[in-house]
């Protein structure tokens, strides 16, 4: 609906867009006329005519919330990882269609798209305070992505979060190191030793495993004729449930060399899950919990935490015992090619460049290396010279 004002010999054409979710206001936008009556109507006729073309597309949901969760997302859960699509779909049920999920589609604004992370950023998190600015972000991919597959079916014109002032989210320093050296790994094996799951977290530290991968492990994975693990597939926890999944990436998909002290760690738990009457088939899990189910992968990780909290050595996260495990490697001259098929990773330059920073003393080692292999060139073409002459 479009109608025509005029205001100090100007005419102005004011299109009604309906109510406004956020602030419960009627939206209306003003287009200027001049001074000419007959343009003004001109212009709302237009409008009018503009309105009346724009009719709903067959089997189109009315809003963006129906969008999301009839058309979008389910499409999306056949692309995605079962983490990531179940984190998408939380985060449109818990973030965007409370706020904006009304709006119908094709009258949602780029003043809505802003006033929904504003709001996210101070008020969003579960007790009412800010929301992580990563994860005010993580909501306009969602919706830029979502809108973007709109725009391709036609069911919009434009893809308007591409214009919304989305926060960007910058590096937060960690606090505390991200390693351990080997004393400090030393002391906190064995001050763990004692715990029931310690076999987990021994692999843990001698493997660089992650934790999904160490949840994800069968007793048929272990070849001891070969004194090898294979690793091909992990357990996640997905709304609350204990999920197992394919590895992370193909290349994670791998098999990892044990040394005999990890064996024998890995007997010892064999014999004590039999001995508790724990299935320990070739096709049962390796690691569970006091009931014999496939233990959580974050029953892991908060095991880790606990014992940490009464060790009087630095803080790290449970994932940086695979840093440590590289890191160590590493300082010790291993190939970095070697390190890089230990942990899975894609390449071995990704591997170098995570980890290399982390042994400061293998630069400046490099640089006496090859001052002294100049140096003692320059001493036999010195002596050389004095033979000459």
């Amino acid at each position: 609906m479009a109608y025509i004002i005029e205001r100090n010999h100007r005419f102005y054409v004011v299109a009604y867009d309906g109510i406004d979710p956020l602030t419960g206001r009627e939206r209306r936008r003003w287009h200027p006329a001049g001074r000419s009556r007959i343009d003004a109507e001109a212009i709302a006729a237009t409008l009018e005519r503009s309105a009346a073309r724009v009719v709903p597309v067959f089997g189109a949901p009315a809003t963006l919330g129906a969008f999301l969760a009839e058309q979008w997302m389910p499409r999306r859960r056949t692309q995605l990882g079962q983490t990531t699509a179940h984190r998408y779909a939380w985060m449109i049920d818990n973030y965007i269609n409370p706020r904006i999920g009304n709006i119908p589609l094709r009258s949602l604004r780029v003043e809505h798209l802003d006033g929904l992370y504003h709001a996210l950023l101070t008020t969003g998190s579960r007790d009412g305070g800010p929301l992580a600015t990563k994860t005010v972000y993580d909501v306009h991919v969602i919706i830029r992505s979502a809108l973007a597959d709109a725009v391709r079916r036609h069911l919009v014109d434009t893809n308007v979060a591409l214009a919304a002032h989305a926060p960007r989210s910058t590096p937060r320093a960690r606090q505390g190191p991200e390693t351990w050296t080997a004393s400090q790994l030393s002391q906190f094996l064995t001050g763990a030793a004692h715990l029931r799951l310690y076999p987990a977290l021994h692999l843990a530290a001698y493997t660089g495993m992650r934790r999904g991968e160490l949840a994800g492990l069968r007793w048929g994975d272990w070849q001891r004729a070969t004194h090898r693990i294979s690793i091909a597939r992990s357990r996640q926890v997905v709304g609350g449930r204990s999920i197992e999944m394919p590895v992370k990436t193909r290349t994670s998909r791998r098999c990892v060399d044990l040394d005999p002290g990890t064996e024998h760690v890995l007997e010892r738990w064999h014999r004590a899950q039999r001995r508790d009457r724990h299935p320990v088939d070739l096709g049962d899990p390796i690691f569970t919990n006091r009931h014999g189910d496939p233990v959580h992968a974050e029953s892991i990780s908060q095991l880790f935490d606990r014992h940490l909290a009464r060790a009087d050595i630095p803080r790290i996260r449970f994932h940086d015992l695979r840093h440590t495990h590289a890191s160590l490697l590493v300082a010790a001259g291993t190939p970095i090619k070697v390190v890089s098929e230990r942990l899975g990773h894609a390449h071995p330059g990704f591997t170098m460049a995570t980890y290399q920073h982390l042994v400061p003393g293998m630069s400046a080692t490099a640089a006496t290396d090859f001052a002294n292999l100049i140096t003692t060139h320059r001493h036999d073409h010195s002596d050389q010279a004095g033979v000459h002459r």
